[in-house]
């Protein structure tokens, strides 16, 4: 296998967990006649906080692509980069479930959780510092840590991080390449009698999924299907007229496991976002989206070797196995 190409670092380093954020200086004409000084862009760009911003410039914490501190005469130079650490949101939501957070597997280049529902993967939106990376980045003592792959928000399970940057690369690609084998567990209505998925037990679900840029959620449209997803029924509560299903992503589209059983008329247990869209709904620990990431399977990228990880958690809405079997669930043994 060839090198992979060496990871970029920024000029300043991890801090508590945090990378430094990286701007851009605009190189449109306007801009660069109207800013002689990086400062002054600065300054103007983010006026509402720009008595932070003075201390941060006073203590040398903002400085260029090239590790140079920017102070007052630093010039404007256009596509230039500029480093510095934000400030955490001093509203961030607390995360009790970020206690809950396990280790199921470390080595010298991976690390892999157990995430609990409600918990980020990493800095996105009103989750900064109590997100997976950063609580595992500062506990760990971990400053290169980095997600190989992503698990939404609400969902809960196996998630593998990267912990050098030289194993980072091949990782990620192996996620990217479909070359990990994903099953994840969720919980939904029984399909309507008589459906294939009632007569045959399982149904493969093909689209187009499509996330435009400020709309929170993908939707379907028509055209060559780019998502797809293999959805058994492994056991029945027809009591509570609940199923328990095995999810088996080919491709990782955003929200693909959610959207495809929305469209076969069984929107996962508790989701906000199908049937109907409930963006402001508060956090609910008792009642999560009932979808865990089972395992991941590969063979490692590195060593050649096969390589499987499993969740030790269960879905709430589904009862533990009489024998109290890994997690209560078929799907899992």
């Amino acid at each position: 296998m060839p090198p992979s190409p060496r990871p970029h670092r920024p000029p300043l380093p991890v801090r508590d967990g945090l990378n430094p954020t990286r701007l851009v200086l605009p190189h449109d004409a306007a801009s660069t006649a109207r800013f002689a000084t990086a400062a002054q862009y600065l300054l103007e760009r983010f006026a509402h906080d720009a008595d932070r911003l003075r201390e941060k410039l006073a203590a040398g914490e903002v400085v260029t692509g090239e590790g140079a501190v920017v102070d007052d005469a630093t010039p404007y130079q256009p596509r230039g980069f500029l480093y510095l650490y934000r400030d955490p949101p001093a509203d961030e939501p607390e995360v009790p479930a970020l206690a809950e957070l396990e280790v199921l597997h470390r080595d010298d280049d991976l690390l892999v959780v157990d995430k609990p529902h409600l918990v980020a993967t990493m800095p996105r939106g009103r989750w900064v510092t109590r997100t997976v990376l950063v609580h595992l980045r500062a506990t760990l003592d971990l400053p290169e840590l980095v997600p190989a792959h992503r698990l939404d928000r609400p969902t809960a399970g196996v998630l593998v991080l990267t912990v050098r940057p030289e194993a980072r690369g091949p990782y990620q690609t192996a996620f990217q390449d479909r070359a990990v084998r994903k099953v994840y567990e969720a919980v939904a209505a029984l399909p309507a009698p008589g459906s294939p998925l009632d007569v045959d037990g399982t149904t493969t679900v093909r689209s187009r999924i499509v996330k435009h840029r400020g709309v929170v959620r993908a939707q379907e449209e028509a055209g060559e299907p780019n998502a797809e997803s293999r959805v058994t029924l492994v056991a029945r509560d027809d009591a509570r007229g609940l199923g328990l299903y095995r999810l088996e992503p080919h491709t990782g589209r955003t929200h693909q496991l959610r959207l495809h059983m929305a469209s076969l008329g069984l929107p996962l247990l508790h989701d906000t976002f199908w049937p109907e869209l409930r963006e402001d709904a508060p956090d609910d620990p008792a009642r999560p989206l009932q979808l865990l990431s089972r395992s991941l399977a590969f063979v490692d990228p590195l060593s050649g070797e096969p390589r499987e990880f499993r969740s030790r958690r269960r879905l709430a809405e589904w009862p533990a196995a009489p024998d109290g079997g890994d997690g209560g669930s078929p799907v899992a043994r």
